[in-house]
């Protein structure tokens, strides 16, 4: 996968949105982590680090990708000041809403509508998608609690 960004060039745009949003600087790490696959980025309180999904930028761009970055950096600052910096925490939620970062982020084009099981509800015909089996024996329908029966894929 080609990053279409240098690691000068993304520690330099953290920093920037950082200074532009926060009015401080970001002197910790940051670093492309491609093995994320279900997360634009995570912050990693311990080690004071910012990792970024690659694929973000690749597949749904550079406006997307900065909204990421916005939110890892709430986290980030919240946790420096020692404020509450988890996605429940009141103090998380009102410093997203001052920045105008998301909550959360798209899911990635590539990943999106791959489903392979698709059950339905005998009760109320509520349909479930999944990428997963489901052992429909063990679990109920969340709706009405009816009984699942795995649809003919054909």
């Amino acid at each position: 996968m080609a990053v279409l960004m240098t690691q000068e060039e993304l520690e330099q745009l953290v920093d920037e949105l950082s200074s532009e949003f926060f009015g401080k600087r970001f002197v910790d790490t940051v670093a492309f982590n491609p093995r994320l696959r279900t997360t634009g980025g995570r912050y990693i309180p311990a080690k004071r680090r910012i990792e970024l999904n690659p694929k973000y930028l690749v597949e749904l761009g550079e406006a997307e990708f900065r909204g990421i970055i916005k939110h890892e950096l709430c986290h980030y600052h919240l946790h420096i000041e020692g404020k509450g910096y988890n996605h429940r925490d009141k103090t998380f939620k009102d410093l997203l809403k001052a920045t105008g970062s998301p909550r959360h982020c798209q899911p990635l084009p590539s990943t999106r509508g791959k489903y392979k099981y698709t059950y339905v509800c005998i009760g109320c015909g509520q349909a479930y998608n999944r990428k997963r089996f489901v052992n429909v024996s063990r679990y109920r329908c969340g709706k009405c609690n009816g009984k699942l029966k795995q649809k003919d894929s054909g």
